[in-house]
């Protein structure tokens, strides 16, 4: 999957896309699926931390030693799971790639999965639990909704704000959204809805949380505003508990079940990236239209997964650069421009930032990047 792709806020089949019916004498145009996921990897402890946790979701494994002998299998496997032994980059197939490793394997384990353009990574065996989910799932008919990340290229770049304008955009519009604060650091997004004393869960309540999270119980525990739910750190300067990535794994999982849309607001530090940007199905990068910002967001681009990535540049009266320039420079897809408004800041520390997503011109903004017309009129 290419991250220079970005179309719509959810999956779905479009026409256009589709081919023809076959006759009744036609050969299926796509190799039959297999039920067996693929594992490549020449590690023997990797491979049977892989085949407990497959044998756990209720799959079949099929594990080669390289590439050359995976290429058969790898576009009708559900998933293809890629050892953090391998050193071939992989080929860009159709099957979603997880890169798994062992927790001795730090930083590198990142940096890897960014080269081979994996999607997801799991890190065994804390992320067991999650992987078995996650296979399970693959297998499942239904995948559920889109989770869209939404990150600043740089500091200061306005991510918070355009995760709270698309969320409150998509509710208008009538779709099950979610908006995810994906910032430990950033002082809680629920500031900025002047939701602080609004009752649910926050992220230090699911701190503890393991196994299967059900959609509906988190759906009814969470705190809604300006007309979607959502899941914020605490507004507060008390210290919170942090919340393990596999936690983090499972409420996505779980929101991803729940809800048509889950926007996540994520932090630009490692941490959170790693938590929060590895479970996203597309991500959204807004950058200013400022030179040492699309130098920062070229930078960001590495620590990001290979998923359809596309850009939103924030415009402001004299700019020196204009958007189409900032995303052939940054070599991202142009979504849309996010619109100047007056006061936006002061707006988001009086905890205002709602009213001004009803202007025309955020509601024309949020219309263009999740590819719904509605949002432009009226």
């Amino acid at each position: 999957m290419s991250r220079h792709q970005l179309s719509g806020s959810g999956p779905g089949p479009r026409s256009g896309f589709l081919p023809p019916a076959p006759g009744p004498a036609a050969a299926p145009w796509l190799p039959a699926q297999s039920s067996e996921d693929l594992l490549v990897t020449g590690s023997e402890l990797l491979r049977g931390e892989v085949e407990r946790v497959v044998a756990a979701s209720g799959g079949q494994l099929r594990t080669v030693l390289n590439l050359r002998e995976a290429a058969p299998f790898w576009d009708r496997a559900p998933v293809v799971l890629i050892g953090s032994d391998l050193a071939d980059l992989p080929p860009r197939g159709r099957s979603p790639a997880v890169l798994v490793g062992l927790n001795g394997d730090g930083d590198g384990l990142w940096h890897l999965a960014a080269a081979i353009g994996a999607e997801r990574v799991a890190v065994l065996p804390d992320a067991a639990s999650w992987l078995a989910e996650y296979l399970s799932r693959s297998r499942a008919p239904e995948s559920g909704g889109t989770v869209l990340g939404i990150v600043g290229g740089c500091g200061g770049a306005g991510a918070s704000t355009a995760a709270v304008w698309l969320a409150q955009a998509a509710a208008r519009e009538g779709l099950r959204v979610l908006l995810v604060d994906g910032d430990p650091w950033g002082g809680g997004l629920e500031l900025a809805l002047a939701a602080e004393d609004m009752p649910g869960l926050r992220w230090q309540d699911l701190a503890d949380a393991s196994g299967t999270i059900d959609p509906r119980q988190l759906a009814d525990s969470l705190p809604v505003a300006g007309g979607f739910p959502f899941l914020s750190w605490p507004g507060t300067k008390e210290c919170h508990s942090a919340v393990d990535q596999a936690v983090v794994a499972g409420v996505l999982d779980a929101a991803r079940r729940g809800y048509e849309l889950v926007l996540v607001d994520i932090g630009r530090a490692r941490e959170a990236l790693r938590a929060f940007a590895w479970d996203c199905d597309r991500i959204v990068v807004v950058a200013p239209a400022l030179l040492r910002a699309a130098v920062a967001t070229a930078r960001l681009l590495q620590d990001l997964p290979a998923v359809e990535t596309v850009l939103v540049v924030r415009g402001k009266p004299g700019a020196a650069l204009d958007a189409e320039l900032i995303a052939a420079s940054v070599g991202l897809p142009l979504a849309g421009t996010m619109p100047d408004v007056r006061r936006a800041a002061a707006a988001t520390e009086l905890g205002r930032l709602l009213d001004t997503g009803r202007q025309r011109k955020v509601r024309r903004f949020a219309g263009m990047v999740l590819d719904f017309g509605a949002g432009a009129t009226g």
